[in-house]
């Protein structure tokens, strides 16, 4: 899972007010009408007044830093499963249902990548432990049961993010005999 993603803006979409260093700045991923992806940055303090045209894929916080002058602000960003793991598991990221139930999958698929192995359970059993396997860091995401209505509400997740599943190709029938 790949996408190509515009870098942290320097103002608010709703406001146009450039953010300051220390901001906080709510990110989100919202799919609109066309197959695309848009990042939208938004003032911790807008966000009431943010509406966008689309599904809100998933939402993060972070504290605005401005670029520095050797950083290319033009430059794009690929977004994997991995960096969006690693964003939403940004300790300033607080965290929701939608965002919750990514984390976890997301989990189980770099696990499966070898991009993390399992851990075990912390000590309160609430948490699932994974270690990063580049940066050895220990990451914990709420553990879960992964019952049919979990796979049918990150299906419906997915389905935003990366587009809706494509139709099966009709079976074929057999040619008439004359």
């Amino acid at each position: 899972m790949e996408m190509i993603l515009q870098p942290l803006a320097g103002s608010c979409c709703v406001s146009k007010q450039p953010f300051a260093d220390g901001d906080r700045v709510v990110s989100y991923l919202v799919r609109g009408a066309a197959p695309e992806i848009g990042r939208y940055d938004v003032l911790s303090s807008r966000t009431a007044a943010f509406h966008p045209e689309g599904a809100i894929v998933c939402r993060w916080v972070q504290v605005y830093k401005p670029r520095g002058e050797d950083e290319n602000p033009g430059r794009t960003l690929k977004l994997t499963a991995e960096s969006l793991f690693l964003t939403l598991m940004d300790p300033l990221t607080e965290p929701t249902e939608e965002n919750t139930r990514l984390l976890q999958f997301l989990a189980l698929l770099l696990e499966r990548k070898k991009l993390l192995r399992p851990r075990g359970l912390s000590p309160d059993r609430e948490q699932q432990r994974y270690e990063h396997a580049k940066t050895k860091q220990i990451f914990e995401v709420p553990a879960g049961d992964l019952t049919p209505h979990f796979f049918v509400a990150i299906q419906e997740q997915l389905s935003v993010l990366v587009g809706p599943p494509k139709a099966p190709a009709p079976p074929l029938q057999p040619a008439a005999s004359p």
